[in-house]
């Protein structure tokens, strides 16, 4: 809930938290002095939660009284001492995440107190991702608990929430308690010290199409050469082997 404010008129917003002196009462409401440029206006109906006969029976002329902001007009602020809801209906969306105080347990879930017109209900299956056989087990009256709305059915007044959709998963919990430390030991180099390091270790240069061309020429002739070579030496073997049958041959007649 807002402060007490001194705030100019146009600044006031609905809900902001204002004192203010009575200065005048009718069968309709009272006038209300509260530092502004135009008067605060309490309507009857506004003066308390239950019924009201009259005026004076609230309120009296010279009362300092706590009220509200319901609406700024160019003419007038209209007040209310029925302190108003932290949420309205309208106001209440789901997934969005309220503060509540736990007011009523049943077998079937809890009743959280979230300034709402009705308590909004969190299912004994909402409470926890752990199974939960009652409430009592894990809450009590009084407590202040954190939980996120499902559900808003302004027509039948109700409100669901849950409590378990506000807290961390099982899993991510898990992973955040298992995620592994950062490896001791020898540092890791860095980037510039990795290109240091590249540079120093020596490498073989790289051929070009020419180089690579000029040397497949010269393992052709390579094997050219080794196979002229070969036949050469086979046949100067058969010429020895000749003249030397020759030589040894016995002359005939």
């Amino acid at each position: 809930m807002e402060t007490k404010t001194a705030a100019p008129d146009s600044a006031l917003q609905p809900k902001a938290h204002l004192t203010g002196k009575v200065i005048k009462t009718t069968i309709a409401g009272a006038i209300v002095d509260i530092g502004q440029k135009v008067p605060g206006v309490i309507h009857i109906s506004q003066l308390q939660k239950g019924s009201v006969n009259r005026v004076e029976d609230v309120v009296q002329v010279g009362q300092v009284i706590d009220i509200w902001v319901r609406h700024v007009h160019e003419d007038r602020i209209e007040l209310t001492m029925v302190e108003p809801l932290l949420l309205e209906w309208r106001e209440m969306k789901p997934d969005m995440l309220v503060k509540g105080k736990v007011e009523r347990l049943e077998v079937y879930g809890a009743f959280v107190d979230i300034g709402a017109e009705r308590p909004g209900l969190v299912h004994v299956s909402e409470i926890s991702h752990d199974y939960v056989k009652n409430p009592s087990e894990i809450l009590k009256v009084g407590d202040e608990v954190e939980a996120k709305i499902l559900d808003v059915d302004r027509r039948k007044k109700q409100i669901r929430l849950s409590i378990k959709a506000a807290l961390p998963k099982p899993e991510e919990v898990l992973a955040e308690v298992t995620k592994p430390e950062p490896r001791k030991g020898r540092a890791k180099k860095s980037k510039k010290q990795e290109e240091i390091v590249e540079q120093q270790e020596p490498t073989e240069p790289e051929l070009t199409a020419f180089q690579i061309a000029f040397q497949k020429a010269e393992e052709r002739a390579s094997k050219r050469t080794k196979i002229r070579k070969t036949k050469a030496d086979t046949t100067r073997e058969q010429e020895e082997i000749f003249n030397r049958t020759l030589e040894n041959r016995l002359p005939t007649g």
